[in-house]
């Protein structure tokens, strides 16, 4: 499985707004997940549940910049920016570093979030 096209492929799904498709599409079953704020799931079907309840509570995408990816083995870092007005009022500005580590299969095992 070549890790980098996968990489691209999920980067670009992420770039367009479709997070709970990237995760429905790349993660494997038992993927487990870790943020800044200590949030962590367990496996897929926890991630997916936890990002359609953050998809759902956006009101209005103002933009999602990709800014670079690095791939090394089964190692990949992808850097973000997300800016989101969300529908308590609240905005939403992350620059974030995206880890995620994979398998043979081209599927994520494990993701973790930094503050860019």
């Amino acid at each position: 499985m070549n890790i980098k096209e996968q990489v691209e492929q999920m980067d670009a799904m992420v770039s367009k707004g479709a997070i709970v498709d990237a995760v429905k599409n790349f993660f494997c079953d038992h993927a487990s997940t870790s943020d800044y704020n200590d949030v962590t799931t367990d496996n897929k079907a926890q991630m997916v549940e936890k990002m359609e309840g953050f998809v759902g509570a956006i009101a209005k995408v103002n933009g999602i910049q990709h800014h670079h990816t690095l791939v090394d083995n089964n190692l990949s870092a992808s850097e973000f920016t997300f800016d989101f007005d969300m529908k308590d009022g609240s905005k939403i500005l992350w620059h974030e570093i995206i880890r995620r580590v994979w398998n043979e299969e081209g599927k994520v095992t494990a993701e973790e979030y930094f503050q860019a």
